[in-house]
């Protein structure tokens, strides 16, 4: 009987130490796939939110002049999202047989259309003032949403500032607003003052509106009926992405942009024929999906503050792409700005570092602690 005992309370004291280490690993997992998909919504908000201004102002460079159209093209290329909600659909029909090919239900599903009917307005207010400035002044007007997104966040959302976090919005700030220093000299050519100031104004309602944007979004996931899951998330950028491609499409066939498309597919100046025309639009509709995709997919593994810092930090390296491609002038200044917005985004990172090791830790000793001894 004590024999028996013994072999009990061995095996009681060995199961309960099996326990945490299982949950553990779940953990460990967890945040394993946790840091995977925010690398890859990372990468693709870089590719869209750098090549998205530069293939949109090669564009306007070349010849394009329909706004409405380029707008249109920001948001075009949704139905790329199937494929992967396609694969989703068909990872869930292994569990389950009668698994509903899309999981978005009427509350979320009218959300994303009102987002996407602001989207589609943001979308031809910034195409309008892409069209008459150049990329690094309007990489400067749209740097000022990263302190509208933090207005937002505070009251829509109730986003908590650490130091790190006021520290990194105000060096990033801090180095958009250094680049408003001699913009007069990346003027473009053949335009007028008054076109100047209203792409100007038109380009800071675009980064007014696309603040509000994400902590709306981020409010949408927090309000929603339904567990927000990746595959949900997707279904929130093809619907909203739809909505706003249907609202620019209205407005290209109010300005009559079918009529002139194959005109000025023929004049376009880029490569000398309309094969050249063709590849950019296909091209501006696929890297701005990559943009809307990354940006709201980073709300969803962070927040919407988290993911305007990162629009925010990538401008100076699209200043430097367009020095590059479009030989724009690159001052002191802008030197200066690309320090300043590294400086805030590894201000931000390791803040959020020390922030997650504070937390680990408490757990994993709360955890310790639950655990009887047991004498053998």
């Amino acid at each position: 009987m004590v024999g028996g005992s013994k072999r009990l309370r061995r095996l009681l004291n060995q199961r309960l130490h099996e326990e945490p280490s299982k949950t553990q690993t779940h953990v460990m997992s967890k945040k394993k796939m946790k840091t995977g998909l925010v690398m890859i919504n990372c990468i693709i908000l870089a590719i869209g939110n750098c090549g998205g201004p530069l293939i949109t102002r090669l564009y306007f460079r070349n010849g394009g002049k329909r706004i409405w159209f380029s707008s249109f093209l920001q948001t075009a290329g949704c139905p790329i999202i199937l494929f992967p909600l396609l694969f989703s659909f068909r990872l869930r029909r292994k569990e389950a047989t009668t698994t509903p090919f899309f999981l978005i239900k009427p509350p979320l599903f009218l959300a994303s259309i009102v987002i996407g009917l602001l989207t589609g307005v943001d979308n031809y207010l910034y195409a309008y003032g892409l069209a008459y400035l150049p990329v690094s002044t309007s990489s400067l007007v749209i740097s000022s949403q990263l302190a509208f997104t933090a207005f937002f966040a505070f009251f829509m959302v109730k986003q908590k500032f650490t130091p790190f976090i006021i520290n990194a919005v105000v060096l990033l700030t801090l180095g958009a607003g250094i680049l408003a220093l001699h913009t007069d000299g990346d003027k473009l050519a053949k335009e007028t003052h008054k076109e100047y100031i209203v792409g100007f104004l038109m380009t800071l309602a675009a980064a007014i509106l696309y603040a509000f944007v994400l902590p709306l979004v981020e409010l949408t996931y927090k309000k929603a009926r339904q567990r927000i899951s990746y595959t949900l998330v997707l279904e929130m950028q093809l619907v909203l992405c739809f909505v706003a491609t249907c609202f620019c499409l209205v407005g290209m066939l109010a300005d009559g942009d079918f009529k002139e498309l194959a005109r000025e597919a023929r004049d376009f100046k880029l490569g000398g024929s309309t094969t050249y025309y063709y590849v950019v639009v296909v091209f501006t509709a696929i890297i701005w999906q990559g943009f809307f995709l990354g940006s709201i997919g980073m709300i969803f593994c962070a927040s919407s503050l988290v993911s305007g810092i990162l629009i925010c930090a990538l401008l100076p390296l699209t200043e430097v792409l367009a020095v590059f491609f479009f030989r724009e002038k690159f001052q002191a200044e802008k030197s200066i700005s690309l320090f300043l917005s590294l400086w805030g985004f590894v201000s931000y990172f390791y803040g959020q570092i020390k922030a997650e090791n504070k937390t680990e830790t408490p757990d994993q000793e709360a955890q310790l602690s639950q655990l009887p001894v047991i004498d053998s």
